[in-house]
């Protein structure tokens, strides 16, 4: 039956109104009832969903996809409706048997840095929320295997990042269980965690150029489950985790869009809806960072901004990649099971039925035009309709990442536009390189900016240096002037370089070209991208990129400035147009101007002028 049906699953979450917490519960039988004819048929506590590969082996790709979806589970669990205890009974049955040494389920010893460390997360959760089912119904000898098998991590080194929350939750939950635990290492992992903090409820994840979406789904949804859990026990670091929470809502909430999509940016995009998983925290530890029918409203547009979305496979399961099936943009550690990290914002389950985040109607999310962020190293822009986010940034960088260049280091980063990572970098076809500024030594050799000297966000614009050889010193200055953005870069060069200043990228097959002396645009329904040559020594270009390069659209094109430039000083100037809903009257006469006197660069655009240091 579960197999015949399996096909509808995907038109019934779309059809989701999303509105109670009941519709909340359909979500989550919706993405976990396609899971069913796999655990029937497959040894308990593994999951095996798929051939590709990660940097980990199929033990543990297998048990990450069968512990990912108690993100959701535990929470559900809390409802004690018996119409659930089936479902959650295959759950309860796979811990037993994952962590019993005698059975052939078992997930086996953990290593230094082992994956299945971070999946003791789920576990521990599930046991915080609903001790009474997923550890008193055990007997003594499965609670021993149970806590023998947790409690490994106690004994490996683990990175200093948003894993040491891992160890937390662990040590926490068997105090929960009233099982020995070490207070002397929880307190010294958080006391780790907290020198990772930087300001305005920002943290940096380990690495100090390095702020993403770990923050929110990281770093602030375990200190508000450590909050909730530990008020009584540590009232000190529970306010504190609350206060920081607070803080960052105000800015975090800019990263949203009026239509429920958040900020593609950063590793890990393929957790999707996870992006809202914060907000959930925030419910769950009743902490009302914002009015509460707010939060609410955020949460749930963001699900249905992705129940919409094509993240689903043909048979139901949630698929590797962003707004459609792709590894192109995956990193090493997601594996079939992976995307079930998801299932995180479900935690708002576990919020009281009376609870003000479900009794409260819906509000729309309040945005600023511009939010500049100097701890996330961004200035935000919304567009008047708020259905438009630009995160414009300089100085962040990923040390190890697939495509970390792609997924950091882009001039700029949008909700309608999205952003693209290379199929490689031997033309601009394959690098894709949309929001950036590539050069090749007149080889077909591409490189953008990956690493930054310096940097400064100001209020009006932001800055960087890079080198993207030890003889080639870059000076970008960006700045937005919604719906357009004007880029400008002093390049001292020892080469003879070629250069593509690329514009957003835009999807290939519904859209229309127009083509001026010195502008290229191209607009699709009513959304335009291009650019505009303001240095007059560059060729317009429309670049068609390896097909699922963009993480929105699966063929793109992207407007493209292309030139040379000889060795000495050189400048150039161009402006990027982003626009959503542009009317047919929308004026592309309109655009900014930029005057260069002596060591400074003017921009105009309407009634805004803007003076910067260039030299």
């Amino acid at each position: 039956m579960i197999k015949e049906n399996i096909g509808l699953y995907n038109e019934k979450i779309k059809k989701n109104p999303l509105k109670t917490k009941e519709d909340l519960i359909n979500a989550l039988f919706n993405i976990i009832e396609p899971l069913i004819p796999f655990l029937n048929e497959q040894k308990p506590g593994h999951l095996h969903l798929g051939t590709s590969g990660s940097v980990y082996n199929e033990n543990a790709r297998e048990g990450e996809a069968f512990l990912r979806p108690l993100w959701g589970i535990g929470p559900l669990s809390t409802l004690k409706r018996k119409s659930d205890s089936e479902l959650i009974q295959y759950f309860v049955k796979g811990l037993i048997e994952g962590t019993n040494p005698k059975s052939e389920s078992y997930w086996g010893k953990v290593n230094d840095y082992d994956q299945l460390i971070v999946e003791m997360a789920s576990i521990s959760l599930s046991l915080i929320l609903s001790k009474d089912i997923f550890w008193d119904t055990l007997t003594n000898e499965q609670q021993d295997n149970l806590y023998n098998w947790l409690m490994q991590i106690n004994d490996h080194t683990i990175p200093d990042t948003n894993w040491l929350f891992f160890r937390v939750l662990v040590n926490v939950a068997m105090k929960k269980c009233r099982r020995q635990w070490s207070e002397e290492m929880v307190s010294r992992d958080l006391d780790k965690i907290d020198s990772f903090y930087l300001n305005d409820g920002w943290y940096f994840d380990g690495y100090k150029n390095q702020i993403d979406y770990y923050i929110p789904f990281g770093m602030h949804y375990y200190g508000l489950i450590y909050a909730k859990a530990m008020e009584e026990d540590d009232p000190k670091r529970s306010k504190e985790y609350k206060e920081r929470a607070m803080f960052f809502a105000q800015t975090y909430k800019e990263w949203f869009s009026a239509d429920g999509s958040s900020l593609p940016f950063g590793r890990s995009l393929t957790y999707r809806f996870a992006q809202s998983c914060f907000w959930s925290a925030l419910a769950y530890a009743d902490v009302e960072a914002l009015p509460w029918g707010t939060i609410k409203g955020i949460v749930m547009k963001n699900l249905r901004y992705w129940f919409n979305s094509d993240i689903f496979s043909a048979d139901g399961l949630l698929n590797i990649g962003y707004a459609y099936q792709n590894l192109n943009m995956a990193e090493g550690y997601n594996a079939p099971g992976s995307p079930y990290w998801a299932l995180k914002t479900f935690l708002a389950l576990a919020v009281p039925d009376n609870h003000p985040f479900w009794t409260s109607e819906e509000q729309d999310l309040p945005y600023a035009e511009k939010s500049v962020q100097k701890s996330s190293r961004m200035i935000i822009c919304h567009d008047k309709t708020g259905k438009e986010v630009q995160a414009f940034t300089s100085g962040q960088h990923s040390h190890e990442h697939a495509h970390g260049d792609a997924k950091y280091e882009k001039f700029v980063y949008s909700t309608t536009f999205g952003f693209s990572v290379p199929k490689g970098r031997l033309s601009l076809k394959q690098g894709a390189f949309d929001s950036c500024l590539a050069l090749s030594e007149c080889d077909g050799y591409y490189r953008t900016r990956y690493g930054c000297e310096s940097y400064d966000i100001k209020e009006d614009y932001i800055e960087s240096c890079w080198k993207p050889w030890n003889d080639v010193i870059i000076n970008s200055f960006i700045i937005p002037l919604t719906p357009w953005h004007v880029r400008i870069h002093v390049i001292d060069t020892k080469r003879t370089l070629d250069t593509a200043e690329g514009a957003f990228a835009a999807p290939a097959w519904i859209g229309t070209e127009k083509l001026f002396e010195n502008k290229l645009f191209y607009k699709f329904n009513d959304c335009i991208t291009g650019i505009v040559d303001l240095s007059g020594i560059g060729k317009t270009e429309m670049i068609q990129p390896e097909p699922n390069t963009n993480l929105l659209y699966p063929r793109t094109v992207i407007p493209t400035l292309t030139g040379r430039i000889n060795p000495g000083k050189n400048i150039l100037a161009s402006a990027v147009l982003g626009a959503v809903d542009a009317c047919k009257d929308f004026n592309l006469e309109e655009d900014p101007t930029v005057i260069f006197d002596g060591d400074f660069a003017t921009i105009k655009f309407k009634d805004k002028e803007i003076s910067i240091k260039i030299y």
